[in-house]
C-alpha cells in the first residue's frame, strides 16, 4: 500500500460543465449521474466546481431560475491536487480543507477526481479518511469552502 499515487485511485470520468452552461443543466448531470459535484471547465483546464450545495445555497434559496448562469453558483478558488501526490497526502489535504472531492489537476488540466470514498476503500488510510469524513460532517463550513 505505501506509496500509491492519487492516479491509481482517482476516478477519470469526470462529469463536467462549462460557463455556457446553467443551473439547470447542472442539477440534471447531478440527477443522471447520482453525484453532488460537478468540475467547471473551459476545454480541458479546471476552471471551479458546483456541488449540490451551491445549487441549493447560492442558487435556489436566491431565488435563481434554472435557467441561471453557471457563474452565479460556481466555486472557483478550490482546492486540488496532482495526480503522483500519494494517498496519504490527499487525504490529509481532504482533511484540512474539510472537502470530501478533490479535482486531480495535471498542467492545468483537469485529469480526475478523488473522493473520499476512495481513499476510505483503500484500508491503510481508512482512519485517516474516516477522521477527515468525521470533521467534514461535523462542520458547519460556509458555502463555497467545500
Amino acid at each position: 500500500m505505501a506509496g500509491k499515487t492519487v492516479r491509481e485511485i482517482m476516478s477519470k470520468d469526470c462529469v463536467t460543465v462549462t460557463l455556457q452552461d446553467n443551473v439547470y443543466e447542472i442539477a440534471l448531470k447531478m440527477k443522471q449521474h447520482d453525484i453532488g459535484f460537478v468540475a467547471v471547465v473551459d476545454g480541458r483546464k479546471l476552471i471551479g466546481a458546483v456541488t449540490d450545495r451551491d445549487l441549493v445555497v447560492r442558487g435556489y434559496a436566491e431565488k435563481h431560475s434554472g435557467s441561471t448562469a453557471v457563474e452565479k453558483v460556481i466555486t472557483k478558488d478550490i482546492a486540488t491536487i496532482d495526480p503522483n501526490t500519494s494517498i496519504e497526502e490527499a487525504a490529509k489535504i481532504m482533511a484540512k480543507n474539510q472537502i470530501r472531492r478533490l479535482p486531480v489537476v495535471e498542467n492545468g488540466e483537469l485529469v480526475g477526481i478523488v473522493a473520499i470514498g476512495d481513499l476510505a476503500v483503500r484500508g491503510s488510510f481508512e482512519d485517516e479518511a474516516g477522521q477527515a469524513l468525521g470533521k467534514i460532517s461535523s462542520d458547519k463550513t460556509p458555502v463555497g469552502a467545500r
